[in-house]
Order: structure tokens, then C-alpha cells, then sequence
């Protein structure tokens, strides 16, 4: 009896030095990007899912970011499938001799309708009450046959998941956009979208989040040290 005792401490002991090490090591890194700029943001006009490229300026971005991050350890590359997102991206790949795993279009932005291709000066004109509505209250618009913020908080969420479900213990790079960016950063940390305004999100912006044990913690919020005297370029356009 006496050695049946002594042999279950033992037991006892082992798990609590040795389980909780290899369950609280299982910790999952996302680094969550914002595109670098295109042709619609400098000049103030909205893009959704219309596929507009980078301009100059924003390859000039996604290569110091690509620079900054080269040494950072990155098992994973995931983009949005729109081509600011993905060159974005797959600049950043490259430098760690990488390519993008896959695209999801769950990570696209949102989905503007009607509003995609116009310019904000022109919205305020067309769409007086409703731009009113999405400059105060922006969670409360769908935007005309587009969608609103809580379906792509929705679908963002959904595709986040799932990368962390696929990738645990992986350090994961996700490229995307402004407002899904956002709308990600309020779900995790659970914030209703009414905090939508509050989180602001530039070109090639850095986010870092930590994932253990069904807990996010926001390490990095909206870093754009890498890009130097550029930062002040860096709009918040869509």
C-alpha cells in the first residue's frame, strides 16, 4: 500500500512540473497586416472588394515591411485574395523564401455595394444622411446592396478560427485590409463594433496577437515603425 502511495505522488508530481508546460506552450502567434497604399487611398476614395494594385508608394511599404520582418520567424503566409492584400503579402513571404499558403476571401474588406469605386467627397453629396450614419454610427449602415461591419466581424472570425485551428502553436502572418482588420481586433478582444472607430489601422500596419488556451492578447496595435518618415503617407482609406 505504502508503495502504491509513493508511485502516485510520483505520478502526481510528474503532471503538474511536466503537463501544464506542454499544454501552456501551445501558443499561437498572428501577425495581422493592413496592405500598403494604392491609388484609391491617396486619394481618398473607397475600394471594397474592387481589386486595385498598389501604387508606388505602397510597394515602397510592403518592402520595409518585408525588410523589418525578415528575421522575425514566420511559419505561415494567408492573405486576402485581393491584390493590394496578396502583394503585400507575398513581399513579405519572399524575404523568408516563402509563398502565401492560401487565400481566403473571408479576409476580403468589407463589401462597400453601391459606395465601391466612390469618392468620399461624392458620398456626402449622394448619400448625405446615410455617410452622416457611417461617420457616427458606422456599425448601425449596410451599405446599399453591400454588406455591414457584424457580417464581416462574422466572416473574419470564422476564417481567424480556422487558421488558428490549422496552425496551432505556428506563427501566422495574415495580410488583409482597414476595416476587417478592425472589426477582428474589437471581436477578439470583445469589443462590440461600437469601438469601430476607436481602432485605427494604417497602410502595412503591424497587429500582433497571441492565442493560448482560448485566450487572445493584443501584443502590438497599428505599428508602422518601419516605414520611417513615410508613416504620415499612410491614410486610413479603404
Amino acid at each position: 500500500m505504502r508503495t502504491l502511495k509513493i508511485f502516485l505522488a510520483v505520478i502526481f508530481a510528474w503532471a503538474i512540473v511536466f503537463v501544464p508546460a506542454q499544454v501552456y506552450a501551445e501558443v499561437t502567434t498572428v501577425i495581422l497586416v493592413r496592405h500598403g497604399e494604392t491609388p484609391y487611398n491617396a486619394v481618398k476614395r473607397y475600394q471594397g472588394h474592387l481589386d486595385i494594385p498598389l501604387n508606388e508608394t505602397g510597394l515602397k511599404q510592403a518592402q520595409l515591411l518585408a525588410k523589418s520582418l525578415k528575421d522575425y520567424p514566420i511559419d505561415v503566409f494567408i492573405s486576402s485574395p485581393l491584390s493590394r492584400a496578396y502583394v503585400t503579402t507575398q513581399t513579405v513571404a519572399k524575404a523568408h523564401g516563402a509563398t502565401i499558403a492560401y487565400t481566403d476571401d473571408r479576409f476580403r474588406e468589407v463589401d462597400y455595394g453601391d459606395w465601391s469605386g466612390q469618392y468620399v467627397a461624392d458620398l456626402k453629396v449622394k448619400y448625405p444622411e446615410q455617410f452622416k450614419l457611417w461617420q457616427e454610427r458606422p456599425w448601425l449602415i449596410t451599405f446599399p446592396n453591400g454588406e455591414n461591419l457584424r457580417d464581416m466581424q462574422y466572416r473574419g472570425r470564422a476564417a481567424l478560427e480556422d487558421a488558428v485551428a490549422k496552425y496551432p502553436g505556428k506563427t501566422i502572418f495574415i495580410g488583409a485590409h482597414s476595416h476587417i482588420n478592425t472589426v477582428l481586433l474589437c471581436s477578439v478582444l470583445g469589443l462590440d463594433p461600437e469601438h469601430f472607430k476607436q481602432i485605427r489601422q494604417n497602410n502595412t500596419c503591424v497587429n500582433v496577437l497571441k492565442y493560448e488556451d482560448g485566450v487572445w492578447q493584443l501584443v502590438l496595435l497599428n505599428s508602422v515603425a518601419h516605414l520611417g518618415s513615410l508613416t504620415l503617407e499612410s491614410g486610413v482609406m479603404k
